[in-house]
């Protein structure tokens, strides 16, 4: 028992004189670097602004690493390090920073590694920072790329600030919460039409694989930016870095981004790309989430956040939770995933100060809307937006669902009388069209009444007119974007379904505007034919 008591009080000893090294060294540093705050080599730094007050640091040591699972041990402490905490590791070649997410006994923490855990070994050295994640805040992040942590990506030095912001925050009170209704134009026909998106509201994208949410978001970005003049705050969750370039240069090309004054750019970037660590795709949507409501709380802005893509946060949260031990929910899901979509979605919203709009695009697996991550998106969405495979077949993009996708603010009250009944005749002849396709594929066109006849004519006219040339996919198509005001929306699907253009051949309403250059495109056809 001696024996023990001795090892035991050689090993505290041994400890504490590690702990009073490693302090006088990473407050020697801190002092050192307190005017470089975003360089990743220096980033071992002071936290909260206390670091030179020794008995609120708490030192642990690392104890066993499992992939991104990192088990550390806090020895000497009252209280372990809170869930949600970040820790950095000391002594290793980069910033490498855990999030607690388990209390497991005995002074012992499981966290998640926000990046790679090459090289961690047993003993080594972890401080408590005593808060959440902090990233960088302010206007100084704009036209800017970061990551999940708050460092520059982008190979353009560090981020002059010294603001930051806890990356888990409570959602706005009830009391300070706005939701009067007002519509967001994106310059889209079909979504304007028949999906009108709210402005401070939740827009979820739903589609499967190679149907064009990213495409369709990159152009609401350059659309709205430069109808509406706003801050956006893009955040790539889990998708290719491939898609993630394109958008930062097609950006710069837009005026969006400022390269030569940042401070004039109109967006910032946070990625957190699919080759990450589950656990910083995890978390990736909430640091674009935080920047967000930085501008909106205290610049006081209307900020649009476009996160792309929300269902990879959701499987990133079910690796995390595999990881973690937790039992599995339905379809292999974490059992927390309501509970994790929740306290995301909850914070975005409009306060009294400003408003966030967030466009969310959310991959479905199998093109199955039952499964368990779109089915718990869906719950949350004021304006849902579906993009159907059988319509990018037919080579109509935006590749929207005139008859499954759905909004709130489709209502006469908000819209306005005409919008809405143009809209509803609209939804009526697709939907008369849709169950005369038995008909025609079994019978032919020549069986049907002629009042169903002119249904389809119009019906097939409708769905070529719904396609539209973007300026981000003028690469691919060769066409110039078009940004379709509202008011020329409404007047040329209302003039369409009054048959004003029922003379004109359906090629001419394929990849157009408005309706007057459809009249001036079926002068050409008919001019070519002659």
């Amino acid at each position: 028992m001696k024996i023990y008591k001795d090892l035991q009080q050689k090993r505290f000893e041994s400890t504490y004189k590690k702990k009073k090294g490693i302090l006088r060294r990473y407050a020697r540093k801190s002092n050192n670097n307190k005017n470089d705050l975003n360089t990743p080599r220096n980033n071992q730094r002071s936290f909260n602004n206390n670091i030179n007050n020794n008995d609120s640091i708490k030192i642990g040591n690392i104890c066993r690493v499992i992939g991104s699972v990192v088990d550390v041990q806090f020895n000497g402490v009252d209280k372990p390090p809170a869930i949600h905490n970040a820790l950095e590791v000391q002594n290793h070649e980069k910033r490498l920073v855990l999030e607690v997410m388990q209390h497991i006994g005995d002074g012992t923490v499981r966290t998640i590694a926000m990046d790679e855990t090459e090289g961690l070994v047993r003993g080594q050295p972890v401080i408590d920072t005593g808060s959440p994640i902090q990233i960088p805040v302010g206007k100084e992040c704009l036209g800017r790329i970061m990551n999940v942590i708050g460092e520059p990506i982008d190979d353009a030095g560090p981020i002059s600030t010294n603001r930051k912001r806890p990356i888990f925050v409570d959602a706005p009170e009830f009391v300070d919460q706005v939701t009067t209704p007002e519509m967001l134009v994106t310059g889209i026909k079909v979504i304007d039409l028949l999906t009108p998106y709210p402005k401070g509201g939740k827009i979820g994208l739903f589609g499967g694989a190679g149907v064009g949410k990213t495409v369709l978001i990159q152009e609401m970005i350059n659309n709205i930016a430069k109808a509406y003049g706003g801050v956006s705050v893009f955040t790539g969750v889990g998708e290719r870095t491939r898609e993630g370039n394109d958008l930062y240069h097609e950006m710069i090309e837009s005026g969006v981004i400022d390269l030569k004054n940042k401070r004039n750019s109109k967006a910032s970037l946070i990625y957190g790309q699919m080759n990450e660590s589950p656990g910083a795709r995890a978390r990736v949507a909430m640091t674009g989430l935080t920047l967000a409501e930085h501008f909106r709380d205290e610049e006081h802005q209307d900020v649009l956040l476009f996160i792309d893509n929300i269902f990879r946060f959701m499987q990133a949260g079910s690796e995390v939770s595999t990881l973690l031990g937790r039992i599995s929910s339905a379809v292999g899901y974490q059992p927390t995933l309501a509970s994790e979509m929740g306290s995301l979605q909850e914070r975005i919203t409009s306060t009294k100060n400003g408003s966030i709009t967030s466009v969310q695009a959310i991959y479905i697996p199998a093109d199955d809307v039952t499964d368990p991550a779109p089915a718990t998106a869906f719950t949350h969405f004021d304006s849902t937006t579906v993009l159907s495979r059988q319509i990018s077949e037919l080579g109509v993009y935006p590749a929207v669902d005139p008859l499954d996708s759905k909004s709130r603010l489709l209502d006469p009250t908000i819209v306005g009388k005409e919008h809405y009944q143009v809209a509803i005749e609209v939804q009526r002849i697709l939907q008369n069209y849709k169950s005369l396709q038995d008909i025609i594929a079994v019978l032919g066109m020549d069986e049907l009444s002629e009042e169903d006849k002119i249904t389809v004519e119009r019906a097939r006219k409708i769905q070529k007119f719904m396609s539209q040339p973007f300026t981000t996919a003028k690469s691919f198509t060769g066409s110039e974007g078009r940004f379709v005001p509202l008011k020329d929306t409404i007047r040329s699907f209302k003039e369409i379904i009054e048959g004003k253009h029922d003379a004109l051949p359906e090629a001419a309403f394929y990849m157009v505007g408005d309706i007057d250059e459809v009249v001036q495109k079926a002068e050409e056809i008919a001019k070519n034919s002659s």
